[in-house]
C-alpha cells in the first residue's frame, strides 16, 4: 500500500497527516503508525493524524495515533496542525474560517488566523477527579495541591482534564527536572487509571509560565498544547497564573486563556507544513 501523507509541526510536535475522509476507518493500524512514527526506520513523527469524515454534525472527525500505537483522546497541538491540513485539503488558505471538529473529547473548533496561527476554542476543564480520571481525590471532588509519591519524592500536583488527562506540578526551576528518568514513573502511576500527562510549570511572572511535558504514549515532546490549557487551568486554581498567560515549552509559545465568561480555554499557536511524500507500507 502506497499512502500519501504530508507532515505537519506545532511548536515541534510533529505529526504525519493523512486524508482519511473517504472511509470512516483509519488508514493504518495502531502498529503500522507505529512504524510511521519510528525516527530512523520510517518518516518520525509524535503521531499519526487521520482526517476522517465528518460526525453528530461536525464538518471532519480527527482521530490520532500516538508514536506507541495508543490512541489518545484529543491533540491540541494535533488539531491546530489538522485545522491547516483540512485547509490544505480543500485549496485555500481562508483565514477567518473556523472548522468543527469531532474528538473522542468532544466537538472542538479550531479557527484560522494569519501567519500561519490557529485559534481553538478547546471548551470547558473537566475537573472531577472521576472525570478526569484519578483516584487522589473522592469522585466529585476536584484534585487541587494533592499529594503524590513519584520516585521517592513526595509532590504536589493539581490535575485537570482537557478531555486528557493532566498531573500540574508547579517547580522552582524546570529545567532542573529529571524528566527522562521519573516522566514514565508519573505516567503509569496507580492514581490514574488511564495512564496520564505530566507537566512541570516554572512560574516567571503570573501572565507567563515555562513549561515542559512528558506526554502519555509519546514520552517528552516539545510542546503539548492540552497540556499548556490544562496547566494554566490549574495556575489559576492554585493561586499562581492569570487566566491570560503566555506558555513558554521547548518548541515555542502558546497563548492560552481560560474565559470567566464562558468558562472555555482559548489556545493560540502555529501551525506549519513540513514536507509532503509517499510511503509503502
Amino acid at each position: 500500500m502506497v499512502l500519501e501523507f504530508t507532515k505537519y509541526q506545532g511548536l515541534g510536535n510533529d505529526f504525519i497527516l493523512l486524508d482519511n475522509r473517504q472511509q470512516t476507518t483509519p488508514l493504518v493500524t495502531p502498529e503500522q503508525a507505529i512504524q510511521l512514527c519510528d525516527r530512523h526506520f520510517g518518516i518520525g513523527a509524535d503521531g499519526v493524524i487521520f482526517a476522517l469524515p465528518g460526525q453528530a454534525g461536525a464538518d471532519y472527525t480527527m482521530r490520532i495515533f500516538n508514536s506507541d500505537g495508543s490512541e489518545p483522546e484529543m491533540c491540541g497541538n494535533g488539531i491546530r496542525c489538522l485545522a491547516r491540513f483540512i485547509d490544505h485539503l480543500e485549496g485555500g488558505n481562508s483565514p477567518g474560517k473556523t472548522y468543527s471538529i469531532h474528538t473522542l473529547a468532544g466537538m472542538i473548533r479550531p479557527r484560522l488566523e494569519a501567519d500561519e496561527l490557529v485559534r481553538v476554542d478547546m471548551g470547558e476543564p473537566i475537573l472531577t477527579a472521576t472525570d478526569i480520571p484519578t483516584t487522589l481525590k473522592d469522585s466529585n471532588a476536584q484534585a487541587v495541591n494533592q499529594s503524590l509519591d513519584v520516585a521517592g519524592k513526595t509532590w504536589t500536583v493539581t490535575c485537570v482534564s482537557m478531555g486528557n488527562p493532566h498531573c500540574i506540578t508547579f517547580v522552582e526551576d524546570v529545567a532542573a527536572i529529571p524528566l527522562e528518568v521519573i516522566g514514565k514513573d508519573f505516567e503509569h502511576h496507580p492514581a490514574f487509571p488511564q495512564r496520564i500527562n505530566t507537566e512541570f510549570i516554572e512560574v516567571v511572572r503570573p501572565d507567563y509560565i515555562k513549561m515542559r511535558v512528558w506526554e502519555r504514549g509519546a514520552g517528552i515532546t516539545l510542546a503539548c498544547g492540552t497540556g499548556a490549557c490544562a496547566s494554566v487551568v490549574a495556575g489559576v486554581l492554585t493561586g499562581h497564573c492569570d487566566r491570560l498567560c503566555t506558555v513558554e515549552l521547548p518548541g515555542g509559545c502558546l497563548q492560552i486563556e481560560w474565559s470567566a465568561a464562558d468558562n472555555h480555554i482559548y489556545m493560540t499557536g502555529p501551525a506549519a507544513i513540513s514536507f509532503q511524500g509517499q510511503v509503502t507500507l
